[in-house]
């Protein structure tokens, strides 16, 4: 029986809902989500296979100024990711104007000669509708756009029209790109430590998420005393600064056990037993310049 694959990259600037889309449209958790702006740091690839189609969705950091050599290497994986695409889904925040990120990302599409679907996202949050007609006409005036799609990927507005759209760019072949019954393929250990990331993000202030990382020490399946599964892990806080250990940690601990037992309840929800994390915060300092060290956290471009 004929099989076909499709992959689309799912682009735009940052915090306009291109995870939150994805997790949506596979149908599982599969990237972090938080209203901090480069919550995404690498190229995450989202499955769904349905029937003899199976569409590959990749998750890319967004697009902003660099910064720092992990900036880099951010953007790097974003560009990477819009190139090798059958199609390109530019996720755009309809509250907002064109900005140049936006148009930089056209100029970008038009050296490609790629296909590019526009999904103006956050419709739900327009007080007047019909301006997202002269948002529209704005758009086309700048690239010929195969398809717009007004949708809210928060309340699943519209979502349901993509998969038909992207239909038209799949390819046939023997076998599926990536096995049918998986949902991503980041690996375990990168995911888990994500999760505890996330934690942070949605609970630190702002000057402090960008420069924190979270790395799986140890992960061990084993048994309670009284014969049911455990999952022991240990993770490690790293961050930049001796002072941002000292307010990710807390007073007496409180803010990393409330982050903690976030992180922990979602890894018993995901493993289906009881979890039991350790958590460890450790400085080192101008990490995100440090090309091996960001190696080895699996946040590299190539990773």
């Amino acid at each position: 029986m004929n099989k076909s694959n499709v992959f689309a990259a799912i682009v735009g600037r940052t915090n306009a809902g291109k995870s939150t889309l994805m997790n949506l449209l596979v149908g599982d958790k599969v990237a972090i989500v938080s209203e901090k702006p480069q919550t995404t740091r690498t190229r995450i690839h989202g499955i769904i296979t349905q029937e003899n189609t199976q569409y590959v969705f990749i998750d890319t950091p967004g697009f902003h100024r660099a910064k720092n050599k992990l900036s880099d290497h951010m953007l790097k994986a974003a560009r990477s990711g819009a190139a090798g695409a059958d199609v390109i889904l530019m996720t755009a925040d309809c509250t907002k104007k064109i900005s140049g990120v936006e148009l930089s990302l056209i100029e970008s599409f038009k050296e490609l000669g790629a296909d590019v679907i526009l999904l103006l996202n956050k419709v739900d949050l327009l007080k007047d509708k019909t301006g997202i007609l002269a948002l529209i006409d704005d758009y086309l005036k700048l690239f010929e756009f195969a398809e717009i799609i007004p949708i809210s990927a928060k309340n699943a507005v519209n979502t349901e029209k993509i998969l038909p759209a992207l239909q038209k760019y799949a390819s046939r072949t023997d076998e599926f790109y990536f096995p049918g019954d998986i949902t991503t393929d980041q690996a375990e250990k990168i995911w888990l430590a994500e999760i505890v990331r996330e934690k942070i993000l949605l609970s630190m202030f702002e000057e402090i998420p960008h420069g924190v990382a979270a790395q799986i020490e140890s992960l061990e399946e084993t048994k309670t005393n009284s014969g049911k599964p455990l999952i022991e892990i240990s993770v490690v806080i790293i961050c930049e600064k001796s002072s941002h250990k000292g307010m990710i940690i807390g007073k007496q601990g409180a803010n990393l056990k409330k982050m903690g037992m976030a992180a922990r309840l979602e890894m018993e929800d995901y493993f289906k037993s009881k979890v039991n994390m350790k958590l460890w915060v450790k400085v080192k300092e101008n990490w995100r310049n440090k090309e091996g060290f960001i190696a080895d956290l699996g946040l590299d471009a190539d990773a």
